[in-house]
């Protein structure tokens, strides 16, 4: 006698294969492999379908074909019930309770990031980069998606060459707020530090757009400057010029200085390294560059102009051509570097000739505090 519902079950299921040969359900070519399959479920669970007593206790007044029928009604009309739209919030009584939302920085938190960007910006003045980074760091954890703080980041990690982490503040910065324009400035310059010269043309050119009026000074001259790359490396995969083409004056009118003796005494590729001692983009003779009347008047105009120093100091060209000399790269190939019509205008004006610009307008990254503090 079946006496767990597992032996019930197994009872009822070698009834439903015993009655499937006899009510036509299968064919007796079907026969033996059904009687094996019965000898199997009974041997497994010690059960015996010959038992007619105990096959009408296990499946009771429906076999189990009937039972798996009922299963099916019940499943459908489950279904057919659960398809149904919920009823609209109005006709409840009891609507859900609403989303919890960021928390709104108080006015104590925001007072006191305030304070800790202040400390940053004190830090950046200093070259305490670190600090800067550390403090404008707190200063988010107080007051978070602050796009002056995110862009006073940026610039603290531009000054400390990381340009990674610059690009990722500036970015978040400008999708927090595109009007805030100096996070368009210091993206311009971290994606020129990375490469990106076309990247970097175009955050300077939303920044202009952002900015009305035609941009900034600053901003206009970052742009000509990534604009300036962009043609360099489109140039590089052209055919090469004919030397009669690529063939041009020295010194000229304007004041513009003898590039092909600047490149050969710094050890340019432009002058080929004939004259300049070092040759090949090695190091400079700086003796000898110390002694050359050219350089001393850019030097001596350059001690007495700090705006033109500032402006020298955020221009992404330079820069990129300091980080690449300090980390063993060698001198740069002063040629292409002063075919920037922003460096040879700084130029002509630490020349003291004529024909230049504004001295105080040549920064080519104008960016405002992209290496100094907080612009805000």
């Amino acid at each position: 006698m079946a006496t767990t519902s597992k032996q019930r079950l197994a009872l009822a299921i070698c009834d439903f294969l015993s009655t499937s040969l006899t009510d036509g359900t299968l064919s007796a070519d079907d026969k033996d492999s059904i009687d094996v399959a019965i000898n199997c479920i009974a041997e497994s669970f010690k059960v015996d379908p010959t038992d007619a007593a105990a096959v009408s206790a296990a499946t009771g007044a429906q076999n189990l074909l009937q039972i798996y029928g009922v299963y099916e009604k019940l499943k459908s009309t489950t279904s057919a019930s659960s398809s149904k739209p919920p009823p609209s919030s109005s006709s409840t009584s009891n609507p859900p309770p609403p989303q919890p939302t960021e928390k709104s920085p108080s006015d104590a938190d925001k007072a006191q990031a305030e304070d800790l960007k202040a400390k940053g910006n004190r830090a950046m003045a200093t070259k305490d980069y670190p600090a800067a980074i550390d403090l404008y760091t707190q200063a988010l954890a107080l007051h978070p998606g602050n796009a002056i703080f995110l862009s006073n980041r940026a610039a603290a990690y531009s000054a400390a060459r990381d340009h990674a982490s610059a690009r990722a503040d500036a970015e978040q910065a400008v999708r927090l707020d595109p009007g805030y324009t100096k996070a368009w400035s210091r993206l311009g310059l971290a994606r020129f530090a990375l490469g990106d010269a076309r990247g970097s043309m175009d955050a300077y050119r939303q920044g202009i757009e952002h900015e009305g009026s035609g941009g900034s000074e600053a901003m206009k001259k970052g742009f000509e400057t990534a604009r300036r790359r962009v043609e360099e490396l489109e140039a590089e995969t052209s055919p090469p010029a004919s030397p009669s083409a690529r063939s041009g004056g020295g010194g000229g009118g304007g004041g513009m200085p003898d590039l092909g003796s600047l490149a050969s005494l710094l050890g340019g590729g432009a002058g080929g390294g004939a004259g300049g001692g070092a040759g090949g983009g090695g190091m400079p003779d700086f003796g000898s560059i110390m002694n050359n009347p050219m350089f001393a008047s850019m030097a001596q105009n350059l001690m007495s102009n700090p705006e033109m120093m500032q402006n020298l100091m955020t221009n992404p060209r330079l820069r990129e051509m300091a980080d690449r000399f300090s980390t063993g790269g060698g001198m740069p190939d002063l040629g292409a570097l002063m075919s920037d019509p922003n460096i040879a205008d700084m130029a002509r004006n630490m020349m003291g000739g004529g024909g230049g610009g504004d001295a105080g307008a040549g920064g080519a990254g104008g960016n405002p505090g992209a290496g100094r503090g907080a612009g805000q």
